[in-house]
Order: C-alpha cells, then structure tokens, then sequence
C-alpha cells in the first residue's frame, strides 16, 4: 500500500491546533483522509476483519475510559475472549460487545430497530421501545436528505435528542458514514478518538433542524478533526496489520497441522483467538502446539503476556 502524503498528516489538526482552523480547511482534511481510507476499505483485503475488530476493541477502551471505567484494551479482550457464551462479561465487556457489532455486521443492517435495541443494551440504556423506533426514523431522515457534514452532526444531536451520550453518537455517525460510502463493513472511528469533545450530553426535546446542523460549526471542527485523526490512524493500522498477515500467509502452506487452515482464517477475521478455541478437526493440545510454532515463525504474537490462558492475534 502507498504511503500516506506527507501534507495529508501536517494538514489534518490535532485537538490543541484546532482552534486555529478554519472549518471549510477541516472539512477538506477530513475528506482527504476519508478518500484515503476508502481506498483501504475497498481493496478488501483477506486480513480486514482483524483490522476492524482491532479498531472495535481501540473504541471500547477508548469510550470505556471515557465512561469512567478502569478496564483496558487487554482487560476487555479477556472479557470477550474468556468467558463462555452467555456468561456476564460486566458492563465494559458489554459495550465492548457493541462495538465488535458494529465491525462484524454488515452496514446496511445495523440501524434497524433491532440491532440499534440490542446495542442501546450493550451501551448500558435501558431497553425504551418508543425511543428506539424514534432514533430509527431520524437515522433514516438523516441519511437520506442531507449532507456528508449535516450527517455526521446530526447522528450526535440524534443521539442527544433520545437522551443517548456520545459513545452511542460515535457509534452511529460510523454507521452512517459506512453507508453513505457503500463500504460493506463499517470501520469503528470515531469511538476511537479520545480526545474531542461534542455537545452537551443532555437530552433535546426538538427535532433535527439541518439549519442548525449546518450552522454549528465549532462541533463541527470537532467532529471533522476527529474523523480525520481517526481514519489516519485507521490506515496506520491497516499498513502494520497488513505486513502481519502477510508473513502469516507467507508460512501458511508450511504447516502440517489438521485445521491449519481454519486456524489461519480466524486469526485474519478477528482481533484474536484463545489456545482452547474449539477448532473443528483440532485438539487443545494440537491447536497450542500450532500457536507455539507460529510464534517461533514470527506470523502471530501472543498477546496477553501470561503463561496460562493465552491469546493469539496478528
């Protein structure tokens, strides 16, 4: 993959720089690093479910944080990844949940009342019906009348609106902008920025006005900005995954192991595996010797540092 333009990096503002902007120079930064990342998104490369699921769990602890909690992104990999099917994963593990989601279901069907109800859940909202169906109406407006800026403002004032913070409007101006784009996949963002700053967190009584979308432009450098720090980091990430798998696939036809195979494609779907993955065709004992050799290999890393309950990922 080509390097990123140096201008591309000295033009896209940090959040001490932004007050010096002006938002039309924002704007034409952020759509930079869109196209930029788009370019990504559409190469559709075999490893790009690893790349989103990594970025899923950057926004989890990103927002986590942001929610007062103490769980990092090693912490809430092992709610995920250590605990059985149905189990309570606590509340960070349950928001972790909502942005893997968001990385794993096709974009077109995330706004449905459905998915937006099980993922108000896992953000920690009580179940509300009639707010759900509200937010799924004032999506569908939004995304189909009105600009790529008015869109992304306007998932956050939606948000508000319903009484939902901003780790919900994070997690909905992603979606839109998934669909907007055409991407199949949506690419978690914005959730991943620690650093901006939108709104008041408070609930609005009003309808979405476009003319006051399109008229509030410090939350609109805001949001730009971190849009565009977003999906810079996004393609970092994407170059340094991208050699990972290549060095996996390199050793891939190298080893003898029963489901080897499958081995392969889940590490290049996913953030990472546990060793007591149930592998068809595969034993504990086989799929840890596999682990050891492609870390003797260089082609995955052992990611949680322990002796015991390891997980392995690009």
């Amino acid at each position: 993959m080509a390097p990123l333009p140096a201008w591309l990096r000295r033009v896209v503002p940090d959040a001490q720089s932004l007050a010096d902007k002006d938002v039309d120079d924002v704007a034409l930064a952020a759509g930079a690093a869109i196209g930029a990342l788009d370019a990504v998104v559409r190469r559709q490369a075999r490893w790009a479910g690893a790349w989103r699921q990594r970025l899923a769990l950057s926004a989890a602890a990103a927002t986590a944080k942001q929610a007062g909690r103490t769980e990092d992104e090693n912490a809430l990999r092992d709610a995920v990844l250590q605990t059985k099917l149905g189990d309570d994963v606590g509340p960070a593990g349950r928001m972790c949940l909502g942005w893997r989601r968001l990385a794993a279901r096709p974009a077109e069907d995330l706004l449905t009342e459905r998915n937006l109800a099980a993922v108000m859940e896992e953000f920690g909202y009580a179940r509300d019906d009639e707010a759900v169906s509200d937010l799924a109406e004032d999506l569908r407006q939004l995304s189909a009348s009105i600009g790529m800026v008015g869109m992304l403002t306007g998932a956050f004032m939606a948000a508000e609106r319903h009484g939902f913070g901003r780790t919900f409007g994070c997690w909905l101006a992603d979606v839109l902008l998934a669909q907007r784009l055409g991407w199949t996949y949506v690419v978690p963002l914005l959730g991943t920025e620690a650093t901006f700053r939108v709104g008041t967190g408070r609930p609005r009584r009003a309808g979405i006005a476009p003319a006051a979308i399109e008229t509030n432009f410090d939350r609109r450098k805001s949001l730009l900005a971190a849009q565009a720090r977003a999906a810079l980091r996004a393609i970092d990430l994407s170059a340094e995954l991208g050699r990972r798998a290549e060095k996996l696939l390199a050793v891939a036809p190298k080893l003898r192991a029963k489901a080897a195979d499958a081995v392969v494609e889940r590490l290049l779907s996913d953030d990472a595996i546990v060793a007591s993955e149930q592998i068809a065709g595969m034993s504990d004992r086989g799929l840890r010797r596999l682990f050891d050799r492609l870390v003797e290999l260089g082609a995955v890393r052992e990611l949680s540092g322990r002796a015991t309950f390891r997980i392995y990922g690009l």
